[in-house]
């Protein structure tokens, strides 16, 4: 695979797409804009002295979906049949999600990441008076469909919040810098660790982000789970599913459990998303996980 942007000297130029076949095309891209829980609430609340955050952000990404090819040199000028930019809230910040659509010679996916790029930049713009330390992250294509290349799905990737342990069952877990897990065992110290089919548990922050209004501070371990992830949908993996996760790879071998009343957790939080959203791993190759650590579906 050879860039397209470079002529036979070696220089930038346009791309020629004057013989391609106008084909039905669509790009689907996402970012993020991490922010504290008073930012967050204050959005929430429409109360931003400059006004409706989302509002204001959503028309700022459409306007500059249309206006990619003034802002990217050398981007062709693109008309947008269909153009779609959408909003998620997180436990600690915002997520954007655009779809664009044409019908045209060249794709749309720099009008999707331009827009989300556009969106989020609107959001720190119109909060930074209350925190200018938002971060801005995590800006991907996801999906493209259409012309010569055909589909594109970017391959599921998650990463690693938090490792937690805990000495003993039905507490919550504390955050730690690294484990090691063991084969046939899983976090070495764990309570839960043990030579049987539920020897590593995992919950993503995205369950969290379901009880972010119960009144609790939602800190990684507090479902008393040994890897706190990010970035995939745990729960809808099948089990048999692998995973490779920091030097580990991992099996899924159940998809929620049984609640268990009186324990720590259920007193401090009063209900558990881990029975119905967190899964549980085997250990098939043995090594250490790190907060940051990312995670692939094998």
């Amino acid at each position: 695979m050879e860039f397209t942007h470079f002529n036979e000297k070696g220089r930038a130029h346009m791309v020629e797409v004057g013989e391609k076949d106008v084909t039905k095309r669509m790009a689907r891209a996402e970012g993020k804009i991490l922010m504290s829980e008073k930012t967050l609430s204050m959005v929430k609340e429409g109360s931003m002295k400059k006004g409706d955050v989302l509002s204001v952000a959503q028309v700022a990404g459409i306007m500059a979906a249309k206006k990619t090819s003034n802002l990217i040199p050398l981007c062709h000028n693109t008309i947008p049949s269909g153009l779609d930019v959408d909003f998620e809230f997180l436990n600690n910040g915002i997520k954007i999600i655009v779809d664009v659509k044409t019908d045209g010679k060249t794709g749309v996916e720099m009008e999707a990441l331009t827009a989300v790029s556009t969106g989020l930049l609107t959001i720190y713009d119109m909060c930074k008076a209350v925190e200018k330390n938002m971060e801005i992250t995590d800006i991907r294509l996801l999906e493209k469909k259409g012309g010569k290349s055909g589909q594109y799905l970017r391959k599921p990737v998650g990463k690693v919040v938090s490792v937690n342990t805990s000495e003993t069952k039905g507490v919550i877990k504390n955050p730690i810098e690294e484990g090691s897990f063991l084969e046939d065992m899983g976090l070495e110290g764990d309570a839960h660790a043990g030579n049987w089919h539920r020897q590593v548990s995992l919950l993503a922050m995205e369950s969290f982000d379901k009880m972010a209004n119960k009144g609790v501070d939602l800190t990684p371990g507090i479902f008393a789970e040994n890897l706190t992830t990010e970035g995939l949908e745990l729960f809808s993996l099948p089990v048999g599913t692998r995973l490779k996760i920091g030097e580990t790879i991992q099996e899924v071998t159940q998809i929620g459990k049984k609640c268990h009343t009186g324990c720590e957790i259920s007193r401090i939080v009063g209900e558990c998303v881990m029975p119905k959203e967190g899964i549980f791993t085997k250990i098939i190759k043995p090594g250490k996980i790190r907060g940051g650590d990312s995670i692939e579906v094998i």
